[in-house]
């Protein structure tokens, strides 16, 4: 399957997750590529929308190849991958420094996204959480282990697409887990749109302004 661009996915998405409409659902997405996918999803199920704020930790001399994953909150929450730490020679310090930056790109993003906004509550809701595809599940196993942690009432994953092992592997992280494409030959998430253009800044504010929250805030 080929989508057209994020919106089609999102709404080819909604269709499959239409047994969550009227169950009061909380729509996450992963900033920025997620954001155009979980609003139509948000829209279709009448759910609130937030974001989860997650940075990949990237080995410093191949920045794409994930060392670990950090989620914004009062006490940062740091996915290690210990396989590529060790393989890349990855020190302590340089694992660390790697970490604080992300933490600080994620303050950026929560400053510029957020502001004053007031947070979803996410604690006893049917929480779903939205991207526009996962290749080695690192940051959104990060997110998942972090919005467990608060609680939901029940926590599923939607995605449009995802090699199948990635799959196998977060399906463990969740009660339930949508991915309408799971194929062998993966490559990477662009190649299964024809528009897969670089989701600005600019562009997350604008589809939050969409959604007010409708609850007072939980997410730190």
């Amino acid at each position: 399957m080929t989508y057209q661009d994020r919106s089609d996915a999102g709404q080819r998405l909604a269709k499959a997750l239409s047994e969550y409409k009227g169950r009061n659902v909380v729509v996450l997405a992963l900033p920025r590529g997620g954001v155009p996918v979980a609003a139509e999803v948000a829209a279709a199920l009448d759910a609130s929308l937030d974001l989860i704020l997650v940075r990949k930790i990237g080995v410093p001399a191949q920045p794409e190849l994930a060392m670990g994953a950090v989620v914004d909150g009062t006490a940062p929450i740091v996915v290690r991958n210990e396989e590529v730490i060790e393989l890349s020679g990855i020190t302590s310090d340089e694992f660390d420094a790697a970490c604080k930056k992300e933490i600080e790109e994620i303050e950026r993003r929560r400053q510029f996204y957020i502001g004053e906004r007031h947070r979803a509550e996410i604690t006893g809701q049917v929480v779903i959480v939205v991207d526009d595809g996962i290749a080695t599940g690192a940051t959104t196993k990060a997110a998942l282990q972090a919005i467990r942690n608060r609680k939901p009432k029940e926590l599923v994953l939607a995605v449009p697409v995802a090699p199948p092992e990635t799959i196998t592997e977060l399906r463990q992280e969740v009660d339930a887990l949508i991915c309408l494409e799971t194929p062998e030959l993966f490559g990477a998430v662009g190649y299964f749109y024809r528009d897969f253009r670089q989701v600005s800044d600019q562009e997350v504010v604008a589809i939050l302004k969409h959604f007010p929250a409708r609850r007072t805030a939980s997410i730190p």
